[in-house]
């Protein structure tokens, strides 16, 4: 009998007492746990919940929305949906706002990405328990109240305003740029956000009339 590939296959072991168990391998696991993982995290994407490079994402059908005077799409860009897309819309409009180009919004975009995944997330992690939102901005008085660090756009604002304060800023590699702001423990950590959050912005910017 053919067993399928991948199959968990049972495996006759000898018992202290001479009698034989049947058993199962610990490949058959892996192959096992492997599938079952892989199967998740399908679903997990399908869902918009994550952007997994070299998966499929299916975005649900929603109409575009406005956020401020960008219409995010249902998706995907760059991996991610309209729920993720509406975050960096506020992130590009808080940098407008302030006069910033895109080039640097997305920086912004960038760093977000790399700090919670385009989400406003309402926990932190084993770097800082304090951290909040979609920068992951710490308690410390830096970054204003906890409001101000839930809120996608003034927390974008608030990133801005310190990243502008930073002495050669406008010459600085995208990551470390975003590191002397985060003031994070890798400097390169954020290199692996620019091509999606450089997609994301191309996405979000409208084009200009010739």
């Amino acid at each position: 009998m053919k067993l399928a590939k991948g199959a968990v296959v049972p495996q006759l072991t000898e018992r202290p007492d001479g009698r034989r168990t049947r058993g199962i391998t610990i490949m058959g696991l892996a192959v096992a746990l492997c599938a079952v993982l892989g199967f998740a995290g399908w679903n997990l994407v399908g869902l918009g919940i994550g952007a997994v490079p070299g998966t499929a994402v299916v975005c649900p059908t929603v109409d575009p929305v406005v956020v401020g005077t960008i219409t995010v799409p249902a998706g995907p860009v760059a991996g991610y949906c309209q729920d993720r897309l509406v975050n960096a819309a506020h992130i590009m409009n808080a940098g407008r706002d302030l006069g910033i180009g895109t080039h640097t919004q997305t920086v912004g975009v960038m760093t977000a990405l790399g700090e919670s995944g385009l989400r406003v997330l309402d926990y932190g992690d084993a770097a800082g328990a304090d951290s909040r939102g979609l920068f992951q901005q710490r308690d410390n008085g830096a970054w204003g109240t906890l409001a101000d660090r839930m809120d996608p756009y003034v927390s974008a604002q608030n990133f801005f305003t310190k990243l502008t304060k930073i002495d050669g800023w406008k010459e600085m590699e995208p990551t470390l740029l975003a590191h002397a702001v985060q003031v994070n423990a890798d400097p390169g950590h954020y290199a692996a956000y620019w091509a999606r959050a450089e997609d994301i912005v191309a996405a979000l910017t409208a084009p200009t009339a010739p």
